[in-house]
């Protein structure tokens, strides 16, 4: 009977001792945590910049959008001369096209120039908002990546001054290893927001290039209506 309970006992602190020796996962709110506080400025920066990426996203979607049969219509308004419906149109169509078209029109009876003029700065004003925020997710795609490299540097200098208040001379992998943690996770984090915001920015100015393009040939279009010669 007493050898009976003896090898419960044995099985027990085996068992028990295997609990203790599986190792800790590793999963990404832990990696987090061991970044320290600059992990918190990089989160804050993430949720910026993919703020900023959605919302400058549904403003392009909605400048991208355009009416097919808009420019006909201007066409078919102003050679009957009825000036107050073209403008009208282009208020009810809102669009950054419209916006310029609606400006030239504004501008008729004056010389081709002014037109021209007037019709370039409307445009440039749409293409600024646009690209309103940009600059932001510029700087977060360039400064997440420093600010990950400077916490590898701040990650080190714990590293080494751990490594200077062990009194006994001896050096622990544990003493080291939350100054380490520290200089890997957070060049990660840096890394991974600066490539998210870096890809993010591009794709915007991809979309908003294609835009500008699309106002340039309006521009060309509407200017060549009125180099039309009447009928």
């Amino acid at each position: 009977m007493n050898l009976l309970v003896l090898l419960q006992q044995v099985a027990t602190q085996v068992v028990s001792t295997e609990a203790e020796a599986v190792p800790e996962k590793m999963n990404l709110w832990t990696m987090t945590t061991y970044g320290g506080p600059i992990m918190i400025i990089l989160g804050l920066m993430l949720a910026l910049a993919v703020y900023i990426f959605i919302e400058r996203l549904v403003t392009v979607n909605k400048a991208s959008q355009e009416d097919k049969s808009f420019m006909s219509r201007v066409k078919d308004y102003i050679h009957e001369g009825k000036i107050e419906s073209a403008q009208k149109l282009c208020r009810e169509t809102n669009s950054p096209a419209s916006r310029m078209i609606e400006k030239g029109i504004s501008r008729l009876g004056r010389p081709l120039n002014e037109v021209l003029l007037a019709v370039e700065n409307v445009g440039n004003m749409e293409v600024s908002k646009l690209e309103k925020s940009l600059v932001i997710l510029a700087t977060i795609a360039g400064g997440a990546p420093m600010l990950g490299f400077l916490g590898t540097v701040t990650g080190m200098v714990l590293v080494f001054f751990n490594m200077t208040q062990n009194s006994t001379g001896v050096v622990q992998l544990i003493d080291l290893s939350s100054g380490m943690y520290q200089a890997m996770v957070t060049t990660v984090g840096g890394l991974i927001v600066g490539i998210l915001a870096y890809f993010a920015y591009n794709y915007l100015i991809s979309r908003i290039d294609s835009v500008v393009r699309n106002l340039e040939s309006k521009t060309l279009e509407f200017m060549d209506l009125l180099n039309e010669p009447t009928k």
